[in-house]
């Protein structure tokens, strides 16, 4: 008996494209997700950790959850980091599963600044780029709390950060992946420099875009410094929305285009932009909000934020986007990519174990069948 499996093997999300040095043999991008499965003391990936993304390693792009560059960069619990030597073995351990499985994987680099609590900190002041709080929540071992009133970075306190970043690229190299993706959206860090509410800096790290960018862009050469060819990704959020004081205006967004345009004369892979948020459950990804930004930037652009099969196809073969990322139907269906191949169905995330630190939601999502749903 011959069975016949119907495919779609000629959609765009399923050639191969070359991001700066990295070539990925399809345009599924795993987009990072943070799970808070480091459920202890030295934040050290597990076990868990590498079953997880070796389950997903079809994807033509692992990029990691967010981790940690420093002890002071943490805000979240549960949080891998990548800055003690058991921390790198641990990601070795995840690296080589994953291109053990034929994979590409890339560590998403992070610090919440301002953004974090005293909680995570023994008892000190988060640090930002002004004291001004930011008003967005802190997840701690106490659950969510609200941000403080920062302490204001010295100039020693931001080159300080920017030697941890290039030190967490390094370490990133050691435990063997691809490439590095600097965390650049949401209410963190590098966000907070880059926002003129929080920013109020008058030295060279504030006062204007110029002035506002430096930070972002320092971190950027300094990561890259470790790797041969380009291996950096960029990850931003001009629209995401964290709190009250990070709503863009035309203002922001065009700090943002300035922003874009100065990356392409740095050593980056790709661009990771995130879209505007959906108007409604039903609601298409607005391809402008995309396009706003692919006519700046040089280099490979990928998009994410709200798409399914069919609209990341169409953005693809739009020329808006060379890849398209993916975080919550990832969660769901670790076979994504045959999914979208095959045509089946996507399975559903349970919101209730995002952060829950088992392998209950982390690791029990099923592939499907042969004939599981495939279109015909």
């Amino acid at each position: 008996m011959t069975i016949t499996v119907p495919t779609a093997l000629d959609q765009p999300l399923l050639r191969p494209v070359d991001l700066g040095d990295l070539h990925l043999p399809n345009r599924v991008v795993m987009a990072p997700t943070t799970r808070a499965r480091a459920a202890n003391e030295g934040l050290v990936p597990t076990g868990m950790h590498a079953a997880h993304y070796g389950q997903r390693a079809s994807a033509g792009l692992i990029i990691t959850e967010a981790t940690w560059v420093s002890e002071q960069a943490i805000g979240f619990v549960n949080v891998p980091g990548v800055y003690s030597a058991e921390q790198v073995a641990g990601w070795r351990r995840v690296t080589d599963v994953v291109h053990a499985l034929g994979g590409r994987i890339v560590l998403q680099l992070w610090h919440t600044g301002a953004a974090s609590h005293p909680d995570h900190l023994g008892g000190r002041l988060p640090a930002g780029p002004s004291a001004v709080n930011p008003r967005v929540k802190a997840f701690t071992p106490g659950g969510f709390k609200e941000t403080v009133t920062p302490r204001e970075m010295t100039e020693a306190d931001i080159a300080a950060a920017v030697a941890d970043y290039g030190a967490a690229a390094e370490n990133a190299r050691r435990a063997g992946f691809d490439g590095v993706e600097v965390g650049a959206h949401g209410s963190f860090l590098i966000a907070q420099f880059l926002n003129p509410r929080l920013n109020r800096r008058t030295d060279r790290y504030g006062g204007d875009r110029t002035g506002r960018q430096r930070l972002l862009l320092e971190i950027v050469d300094a990561v890259a410094a470790p790797w041969d060819g380009r291996r950096v990704g960029v990850r931003l959020g001009p629209y995401l929305v964290p709190g009250e004081l990070f709503r863009p205006d035309e203002e922001m967004l065009a700090d943002y285009d300035e922003l874009v345009t100065e990356l392409n004369d740095h050593p980056v892979a790709y661009l990771h932009l995130r879209g505007r948020d959906l108007a409604g459950q039903d609601a298409a990804p607005d391809f402008a909000a995309i396009e706003r930004y692919r006519r700046r930037f040089h280099g490979p652009l990928i998009a994410n934020n709200g798409f399914d099969r069919e609209s990341a196809n169409a953005v693809i073969e739009a020329g808006l986007a060379d890849a398209v990322s993916f975080a919550t139907h990832f969660i769901a269906n670790p076979d994504l990519v045959t999914r979208f191949a095959l045509g089946r169905a996507l399975a559903v995330s349970n919101r209730d174990t995002y952060y829950s630190g088992g392998a209950n939601g982390y690791l029990d999502y099923p592939v499907s069948g042969w004939a599981d749903g495939a279109e015909a």
